[in-house]
């Protein structure tokens, strides 16, 4: 319950500071492209899943969650990302260790990260981020750290709508440092893939 507050009251803060950056933004376009320059900030909002690698992929199956993200355009063709969301990283069944069995607790996690967004060609991207993912259950999963820095290096295409709206469709490796300083196993590594309405 506790957790599902905290995701709440920051979401919603959230949202607020973008609501105020869109309203206080004033650049005007230098093309008539919506995908490489635009008049304000941009939203998005994500479903994001993706797959467990290195020995994290021992115990857990796959993740899933959302994320909000906002792109400020500093220049033709490169904008400022900010990026909030929430990441479950499902543990698999009967995981066999020393001979023991037992079923790891999902992993939950608020990653917030801010980054750069640079179109090379209309519509494609790369992107790359960095922040901090914060466990929002460290005790339940033997983590005795609250967060660990996070980077997510990522590559994407933005399929047009119509006006200002898009799908915003990427791929990124997200690896984070050790969420116990004691357990080298204890980074948190994954292949994810969003898919965003972007307005």
């Amino acid at each position: 319950m506790k957790s599902t507050l905290k995701i709440s009251a920051l979401a919603l803060a959230f949202a607020a500071f973008s609501f105020v950056g869109a309203k206080a933004q004033t650049t005007t376009p230098t093309t008539t492209s919506t995908t490489t320059t635009a008049s304000g900030v941009r939203f998005s909002i994500g479903v994001d899943a993706g797959i467990p690698t290195g020995k994290l992929s021992d115990s857990y199956n796959f993740n899933i969650g959302g994320s909000v993200q906002a792109d400020i355009p500093v220049a033709n063709q490169l904008f400022v990302t900010v990026n909030a969301g929430y990441n479950s990283i499902q543990g698999k069944n009967n995981v066999i260790v020393d001979g023991a069995t037992f079923s790891p607790t999902n992993i939950q996690l608020l990653p917030v990260k801010a980054g750069l967004k640079f179109f090379p060609v209309k519509n494609f991207y790369v992107q790359g981020e960095a922040g901090a993912a914060f466990a929002l259950n460290k005790s339940d999963v033997g983590f005795n750290k609250t967060a660990a820095f996070v980077y997510a290096p990522q590559v994407g295409y933005q399929f047009q709508l119509g006006g200002k709206n898009y799908i915003d469709a990427g791929v990124r490796y997200e690896a984070s440092t050790k969420f116990n300083s004691d357990v080298d196993d204890s980074k948190v590594n994954f292949f994810g893939l969003r898919v965003a309405y972007g307005f």
